[in-house]
């Protein structure tokens, strides 16, 4: 064991310290897998978007698979669903594989780190897999990828939470208060400055007349979470300053406006919604952008597992893993339910037009909703340390 791990200290000790680029040079580790699956990933994801907007030249191909009928079944929203299932497939078996893995040493960190020839050919049959099978089962993956898309949701919440807490006490902490204070009040000005102007921009964009209620509500909501939010950082008892509710507030009025340019065209609430009916170069950049997005936030959130560990946090050894293998695959797996959503509009039955993303009032009001739940979240995780602490000294029974 001890000749084990100490192969593994030096076979990782160059990458470590290695910049981006250079860990490529030392062939499979760890640091340059988790790029490997981002790309992977991100080819799924322009994968299911060509054969939902451009599948119907590939229609002669497909007629000869079995369970495309005739090719109908493997285009627009089944095909999308169709890809999502193989992607799926293949970072959930990936998860169960890894999972656990703590040390360098271990043989799944091989697994995790190399065997590139043979995942290739898994994740090449993986994705043809699905299209075999008849579209009842497709149809049942897309309900299930519902509940698969919400978990990653809910993660990705959990982790810009954890994220700006994290921030917000590395500032306070002995060591860097005094060097922080006047940067933490200049972030925290910004970002109130920010929310403030971008709810105004919401008013002006997409509620520019009193019969769009939906939209007033919406905005006017995200206005009274900010103070909400603001109000409870603020009280004596809990004391958490202004930078954490700032940075949140940035994050709701995001999803909020995230929301309402979700909605379907034709509402009259928004002034782009001539916008929204043409493809132009503007459209097909916002496009692009939007699913590197989601690769990139997949990706940062499948590295972050340490806002996960409940057990008390020990002291890393050199031998142990960086990030959670296991986790990691696992983000990925629901991260591909989760496009799945995004390019049918969160409904099964639901045609898309080219070069759209996320758009229709399920979309809308799954944006809604993680906003109203981000903002619970965030006071709960400000308020249950407060209650837990009074419950042990017995003030509350």
């Amino acid at each position: 064991m001890d000749s084990n791990t100490s192969s593994a200290k030096l076979k990782y000790e160059g990458v470590k310290e290695a910049t981006w680029f250079g860990q490529f040079r030392y062939g499979s580790n760890p640091w340059m897998a988790r790029y490997v699956y981002g790309l992977i990933f991100l080819i799924t994801n322009f994968l299911a978007w060509a054969i939902r907007d451009y599948g119907r030249s590939a229609m002669t191909e497909m007629e000869r698979l079995g369970g495309c009928n005739s090719g109908v079944d493997c285009l627009g929203t089944e095909g999308v669903l169709r890809v999502s299932l193989g992607c799926f497939i293949f970072f959930f078996i990936m998860f169960l594989s890894t999972v656990g893995t703590s040390k360098l040493h271990d043989p799944r960190d091989s697994w995790h780190s190399g065997w590139w020839s043979a995942k290739l050919v898994l994740c090449v049959i993986f994705m043809l897999l699905p299209f075999l099978v008849p579209p009842p089962v497709i149809q049942l993956y897309g309900e299930l990828a519902h509940f698969g898309a919400g978990v990653f949701l809910l993660i990705q919440l959990v982790s810009v939470i954890s994220f700006i807490t994290w921030l917000n006490d590395c500032c306070q902490s002995e060591k860097y208060a005094e060097r922080c204070h006047i940067h933490v009040m200049l972030l925290a000005t910004a970002a109130y400055v920010v929310c403030i102007i971008g709810i105004i921009l919401l008013y002006i964009w997409y509620a520019p007349e009193a019969s769009c209620l939906l939209n007033i509500f919406f905005i006017t909501f995200t206005l009274v979470l900010l103070q909400m939010m603001t109000s409870v950082s603020l009280h004596p008892n809990i004391n958490a300053g202004f930078l954490t509710p700032g940075l949140m507030g940035l994050y709701v009025v995001f999803i909020c406006w995230c929301a309402i340019r979700s909605e379907p065209p034709g509402t009259g609430c928004s002034r782009k919604a001539e916008a929204a009916n043409r493809t132009d170069w503007l459209t097909v950049i916002s496009f692009v952008v939007a699913l590197l997005t989601i690769v990139i936030a997949t990706f940062s959130t499948g590295i972050d597992s340490q806002c996960f560990q409940f057990m008390k946090a020990r002291v890393k050894a050199e031998d142990d893993v960086q990030y959670g293998y296991g986790f990691f695959h696992f983000v990925f797996a629901t991260g591909a339910m989760y496009f799945a959503m995004l390019l049918i509009g969160w409904n099964t039955h639901h045609s898309m037009r080219k070069w759209t993303i996320d758009v229709g009032w399920t979309s809308t009001w799954v944006r809604i909703v993680n906003e109203w739940l981000a903002a619970c979240v965030y006071i709960w995780m400000l308020v249950a340390p407060v209650i837990l602490k009074k419950r042990q000294a017995g003030e509350y029974p």
